[in-house]
């Protein structure tokens, strides 16, 4: 057994999200948010070294003294995936390991809100999860898949970098393609994908204008394309889209983005009040009519009072989400203030707890 399998099996067992492994550090492992030391020797660049060498293929291994730095899937029979990232630096080489559930989760145990249904009902669009690295994106891509699984014969080909939950035999037939071991690059299987007759195009991250572009245009051309974006909220996300394209290219866009836009939902995790488990906030952006005009007239500054208005509609902010959070007693009221961007609500949960 590698050293790092009996390191993955301790860190499941305390139910921790990411495991670092780094020079001059003991093993440590990232628990609620916070990072714990455990119970072990600090390592030596030598040994940090060895035991992500030792977890690599050869060609692997290849990969990451050429380029000083790697993105791979690891699995432990019996007990799981992980995701790991391994680097070279200063000090030698560290690695990042996430740890991937078992079972991929269904909304209601992630706390993701009913409405994100009625968008994977669609049969062509756009919907993007968006958020900070670290905040869970993957694991609700991985569970909208997993609903349309269970519910349509439908192709789903998904484009992920690496392949992280593995998508078993349901109602539809999923493929899904590793960057590097399966395809070149997002560009390349994008470009083979509308000759692949798929239903849904999953995309792991539109990291790049052409990723962009082929998402959007297979969203027009009778697609349902679901994928990841790094933004912080929902309009960022519109303007992050759109400013990607030159200046001249993007009334067009406006236009396209406007008809093929779903939704958008941004997430963020914070840690309970249990100190237990992260629980998740919110924001919905639906596109319905309103947002489609905001978009194409280049009045994206109005989204924010859209959601505001849309509540009916299943629409929130993030704001919205952490304060229903705070009022429900799952998170502290530190953690509420940290991330609110409201003043006014900030004052309101200050103003409580001296009174409290």
């Amino acid at each position: 057994m590698a050293l790092l399998d009996k390191i993955f099996e301790a860190a499941v067992e305390m139910r921790a999200s990411d495991v670092h492994v780094v020079p001059g550090e003991p093993f440590m492992v990232r628990r609620v948010g916070q990072l714990v030391r455990l119970k072990s020797k600090e390592l030596t660049a030598e040994q940090t070294s060895h035991a992500i060498a030792e977890i690599l293929t050869p060609p692997q291994r290849d990969t990451l003294n050429r380029h000083q730095q790697l993105d791979f899937a690891y699995e432990v029979k019996g007990l799981g995936r992980f995701r790991g990232s391994a680097m070279v630096h200063n000090n030698g080489m560290s690695g990042i390991f996430r740890i991937i559930p078992a079972q991929i989760p269904t909304f209601k145990q992630l706390g993701i809100p009913a409405v994100v249904y009625k968008a994977l009902d669609n049969h062509q669009g756009i919907i993007l999860v968006t958020g900070a690295t670290g905040h869970g994106k993957t694991t609700t891509l991985a569970a909208m898949v997993d609903y349309i699984n269970e519910r349509r014969a439908h192709h789903i080909l998904s484009l992920e970098d690496p392949i992280e939950f593995i998508h078993p035999l349901k109602k539809a037939v999923v493929n899904q393609r590793q960057l590097g071991s399966s395809t070149l690059s997002y560009h390349n299987a994008l470009k083979g994908a509308l000759r692949q007759d798929p239903d849904v195009i999953v995309i792991g991250e539109l990291r790049d204008l052409d990723t962009i572009s082929m998402a959007i245009s297979a969203a027009e051309t009778g697609h349902l394309v679901i994928g990841t974006l790094s933004t912080s909220n929902a309009a960022k996300t519109v303007e992050r889209i759109i400013n990607s394209y030159p200046p001249g290219e993007q009334n067009q866009i406006r236009t396209m983005l406007s008809e093929s836009l779903k939704m958008v939902l941004t997430q963020r995790l914070i840690a309970g009040k249990d100190r237990k488990q992260m629980v998740l906030a919110v924001e919905i952006l639906v596109g319905n009519l309103s947002v489609a005009n905001q978009i194409r007239d280049n009045k994206t500054y109005q989204i924010p009072s859209t959601m505001q208005m849309g509540k009916k509609q299943g629409m929130q902010l993030m704001d919205d989400s952490v304060f229903t959070l705070y009022e429900a007693g799952r998170i502290s009221p530190e953690a509420a203030v940290i991330n609110l961007e409201s003043q006014v609500l900030r004052k309101r949960i200050i103003a409580a707890a001296k009174g409290s």
